[in-house]
């Protein structure tokens, strides 16, 4: 009865301390999305869907190399600073901090070396556009502020700083990126406007990032004072981690990007262009992971270094179902409204994507709940079957990319039918890969991340669909009845859901937690 009260006891804490986590990167979120959308919109509506395509290939080409840099051990950092911490082991964590920098600052040297002597080849013979040529030599200048920030960005993060980490990583990044970009316009400069803003984005990153680890986690500048054979044990067990993870952030990066790789390849920049408008509106059922994923890793890696195996069973449920349930009425709107949300955000030129803007929603409402999943098996350190499902599942992604962007369209529509192609592709192979990291999860740790309750909300969505399905047959669209239909569609969805039970005691706890604090 005692274990059980202070189960429930920790779960209410550790809730709390989520929702209340949440709601300072919510702010960090909501910013981070105007400001992202604003800078993205910018470079569409300025420069057209060629440049914005080719913005789009810079920004993928930086990931990947990025990913190849960084080892794995910025992921590896993310797993060992909370569980370190969580046994007190301060030079422990001073050690791998120092030694993952050192390593990545060779890294990154060696690859931006490389990218600028094989910029001309990448644009020519990949993607046929030597104007990306000059774009990746200036790209290759800031390979190693890309890959350096990321150590100090995760220490942020792994010492649980979120309020920090959420203005760096959503609000300081974004705000410096736009500004660069609107005073580069100003002065006319054209495409290399795009990369250079970008590129000073992640500037900014670093030194942020270095002064709140200079000034608030002073203990990892600290010389660790750990023998060598404590030093042999603490590396052998990190990069036994960390290696397996550099080819998931390879694959990971490929996976996500492969699409506008293939597309591309054999479409063109400006197809490119044309399925980045789709893009970011379907990763907008991101943000509500986003609200807790940050602090939820390194929560439940220290649990699990404390053995509350229950606890962290627990966590996952209820953050499961608060996906679930914020992202539902998200998904239903934008795949009814796919074409208002492009015209609103990239304007009439990039309607060509609406079909795969309601393709790309609907795989990212699935992963928007399996990210759970997939983070709990880093946390049992499982980092090698997780590498396995997504090496897989690319590879499904690529070969259906490769099948289905060049097939010719029966209606005729050649570049329409190319990002239709790539979108299906990566729905079919995100929703296999993320049905894996559903069912190893529950095989190896016993938990899926979801509760009975979300039955009860899956019928409220149903129902508040079909009412807001009938009034869509019976007004005109514009702007004013879509804002109408969809505040409509939202009074429903809640009363449904208070009609249905579908809020537990969990629910109504954090609802309680948050009106104290508005009317404090």
């Amino acid at each position: 009865m005692e274990k059980k009260r202070a189960i429930r006891d920790n779960l209410d804490n550790s809730l709390k301390l989520l929702a209340k986590t949440s709601m300072i990167v919510l702010v960090g979120l909501f910013l981070s999305k105007i400001l992202g959308y604003a800078y993205r919109i910018i470079i569409a509506r300025y420069y057209g869907p060629e440049v914005y395509g080719l913005f789009s290939l810079v920004v993928m080409i930086l990931g990947v190399i990025i990913a190849v840099s960084s080892l794995g051990l910025v992921d590896g950092l993310l797993r060992f600073i909370p569980q370190y911490r969580g046994k007190k082991e301060s030079n422990r964590i001073s050690y791998l901090f120092r030694l993952t920098n050192r390593i990545l600052l060779v890294t990154s040297i060696f690859s931006a070396v490389l990218l600028f002597f094989l910029s001309d080849f990448i644009a020519v013979n990949l993607f046929h556009n030597a104007e990306l040529a000059s774009l990746l030599k200036i790209l290759s200048f800031f390979i190693p502020v890309g890959v350096i920030l990321g150590p100090f960005l995760t220490a942020v993060r792994g010492y649980e700083f979120i309020n920090e980490y959420s203005f760096i990583f959503n609000i300081l990044q974004n705000i410096a990126k736009v500004l660069t970009l609107v005073i580069l316009v100003i002065l006319g400069f054209q495409a290399s406007a795009t990369v250079i803003s970008y590129c000073f984005g992640l500037l900014v990153i670093l030194i942020a990032a270095y002064l709140v680890c200079r000034y608030k986690i002073p203990e990892l500048f600290i010389q660790p004072s750990l023998s060598q054979k404590d030093k042999l044990a603490v590396r052998r067990s990190f990069f036994s981690y960390s290696f397996p993870l550099l080819f998931f952030g390879i694959v990971s990066m490929l996976f996500y990007w492969v699409d506008s790789f293939f597309l591309g390849y054999f479409k063109g920049a400006e197809a490119v262009g044309f399925y980045n408008a789709a893009v970011p509106i379907a990763l907008l059922l991101g943000i509500m992971p986003d609200l807790f994923m940050q602090l939820f890793f390194p929560m439940i890696n220290r649990h699990y270094s404390n053995k509350n195996f229950e606890l962290i069973k627990q966590l996952s449920k209820q953050l499961g179902k608060w996906v679930f349930m914020v992202n539902l009425p998200i998904f239903i709107l934008i795949f009814v409204f796919p074409g208002a949300a492009i015209n609103i955000l990239f304007g009439s030129q990039y309607l060509v994507a609406q079909n795969s803007l309601r393709i790309l929603i609907f795989g990212s409402f699935i992963a928007s709940i399996a990210v759970i999943s997939n983070n709990l098996l880093s946390m049992a350190g499982k980092s090698k079957l997780v590498l396995a499902d997504i090496v897989i599942a690319s590879i499904v992604n690529a070969v259906l990319n490769v099948i289905l962007i060049p097939m010719p369209s029966i209606f005729g529509v050649d570049n329409s039918l190319g990002i239709n192609g790539a979108a299906i592709a990566t729905v079919l192979s995100m929703i296999f890969l993320n049905m894996l990291f559903f069912f190893q999860a529950k095989k190896h740790l016993g938990i899926m991340p979801l509760r009975r309750k979300i039955f009860a909300v899956l019928l409220s969505g149903i129902v508040a669909t079909i009412a807001l399905l009938i009034i869509r047959l019976h007004i005109n669209i514009n702007l004013l009845s879509i804002v109408i239909s969809g505040m409509f569609f939202l009074l429903v969805y809640f009363i449904l859901l208070l009609i249905t039970k579908s809020l537990d005691r969990n629910d109504w706890m954090i609802i309680s937690s948050f009106k104290k604090k508005l009317l404090k």
